[in-house]
């Protein structure tokens, strides 16, 4: 990652526009206008999905870009950025950092995590691990990840399963790696994002509390039907 975007994206806010095909809000178009809402409100970095969306958002913002690529494989429980087919895609469209998962598990194809961020490295392309335990973060600055982010905290089945951020395994991963620790995953409120920065995150991603609306008004009605009985 160059000290440009390091610098840019430190302390900050980044937004993740993402909306799926059975979403409402699903459409290159919308999401390049949630990104352009997001720059407004100060958003340092926007994290984005597909390289239709990313390419759409490109023209409409100038802010740096967390690529990735949703992709389901039939053998294999991996979906965010799951082979090289997936980074070749992201380094044609270009963004500044590509963020894959780097759990352990089994890849599509037999492909290995380590032949993907080899590939990028030897492109130099500057990449983000989606981990959801410390020894997963451990492991991804061992070969050679730019930054880590606790994005799949509990999406996967040995992590801890909770409702809300995962402020432990940040914590403990800030007080191991050498490298930026992005908080990522189940972030609802600004009160929890400013508790992230202090344990030492280098930045704060939030998507479903900023970009899901139907999740927001669900969180209120949900809310609303408890509080009356």
């Amino acid at each position: 990652m160059n000290d440009s975007v390091i610098n840019k994206i430190n302390k900050g806010l980044i937004v993740s526009c993402q909306a799926l095909e059975h979403e409402p809000l699903f459409g290159a178009d919308i999401m390049a206008k949630m990104a352009t809402a997001a720059e407004m409100g100060g958003a340092v970095c926007i994290r984005a999905n597909s390289v239709i969306d990313i390419a759409a958002i490109k023209k409409v913002t100038s802010l740096p870009i967390i690529g990735l690529i949703k992709r389901d494989y039939e053998d294999s429980e991996i979906f965010i950025t799951p082979t090289l087919r997936e980074v070749k895609e992201l380094m044609d469209v270009g963004v500044d950092i590509i963020a894959l998962d780097c759990t352990r598990r089994k890849r599509p194809n037999n492909e290995t995590l380590e032949e993907i961020v080899e590939y990028m490295k030897q492109h130099g392309q500057k990449i983000m691990a989606d981990i959801s335990t410390l020894e997963e973060a451990i492991y991804a600055e061992s070969i050679g990840i730019d930054c880590v982010s606790t994005t799949l905290s509990g999406y996967t089945p040995y992590s801890p399963q909770q409702s809300g951020p995962d402020f432990q395994l940040l914590k403990d991963t800030v007080a191991k790696l050498n490298i930026p620790v992005i908080a990522e995953g189940k972030i609802f409120m600004p009160s929890e994002a400013i508790q992230m920065l202090n344990l030492g995150a280098y930045a704060v991603v939030v998507g479903s509390a900023i970009t899901r609306p139907q999740l927001i008004t669900e969180r209120y009605v949900n809310d609303i039907r408890k509080a009356l009985g």
